[in-house]
């Protein structure tokens, strides 16, 4: 596959991106949030932790700090306390604290709506930023997580490692109203079946399409055990 055509590459990329989205028409982020502050916010605090433990300590913040001005205003010490159990809390606290600062003296507490605006605020890559244009404004963006680097180079979408160059892969390939959803198809596979040790490719819807397909068990009793309904992270 490595000898492809670049018009036989993106024809293979699509017809995975198509496979992918049959197996999981229900992928949407799974972070909770009510509105583009949030998930800004969530978004930072996943980092380096699970969704589910996120969503854990989300309603206790934002009812402690409901907007960026509430929130910019805060003791330091306080929000660590409460976003403690994310892990990385003090950087954690500190980003979240110039971002809120920056939402109220530079966008009157709105969260923009620009990759490039976005970016300048503390803290925020495109990762996060691709996160909240998609999922909170409708704007394509692709959200480069270590399930997207992954999956993108086992299935060949890319050769690179870094993530901006990843991204501009992916670009490529896909036309941009895929380009949220494919991030999220993508995480989804691999947080239930393509993971990072052992991903299940004797049950692997793509396998006939992926180049990495036998670097996980091939045998399909074996794969079934692997998959996961309720992802860990």
């Amino acid at each position: 596959m490595a000898s492809q055509t670049p018009l036989a590459r993106k024809r293979r990329a699509r017809r995975i991106y198509r496979i992918l989205s049959a197996t999981y028409p229900d992928a949407h982020c799974e972070l909770d949030f009510d509105g583009p502050f949030q998930l800004l916010v969530a978004t930072v605090l996943s980092a380096q932790c699970t969704d589910a433990r996120v969503n854990a300590v989300t309603p206790a913040l934002f009812a402690a700090y409901p907007t960026p001005q509430e929130l910019a205003g805060a003791a330091p010490q306080a929000v660590e306390e409460i976003v403690r159990p994310t892990g990385f809390f003090r950087a954690k606290t500190a980003s979240l604290l110039g971002i809120a600062s920056a939402l109220v003296n530079e966008y009157d507490g709105e969260v923009p709506e620009s990759l490039d605006r976005l970016t300048r605020l503390p803290g925020v890559g495109r990762k996060t930023a691709n996160v909240v244009l998609g999922n909170a404004f409708d704007v394509p963006g692709i959200t480069v997580d270590t399930h997207v680097r992954r999956l993108s180079q086992r299935l060949g979408f890319t050769e690179h490692e870094d993530p901006d160059k990843i991204e501009r892969d992916l670009m490529a390939l896909f036309v941009p109203a895929d380009w949220t959803q494919l991030s999220h198809v993508l995480i989804w596979h691999g947080r239930r079946m393509c993971h990072a040790r052992r991903p299940a490719c004797g049950v692997c819807p793509v396998q006939r399409l992926c180049p990495s397909a036998g670097i996980g068990p091939m045998d399909p009793d074996v794969a079934a055990k692997l998959v996961r309904t309720a992802p860990r992270n």
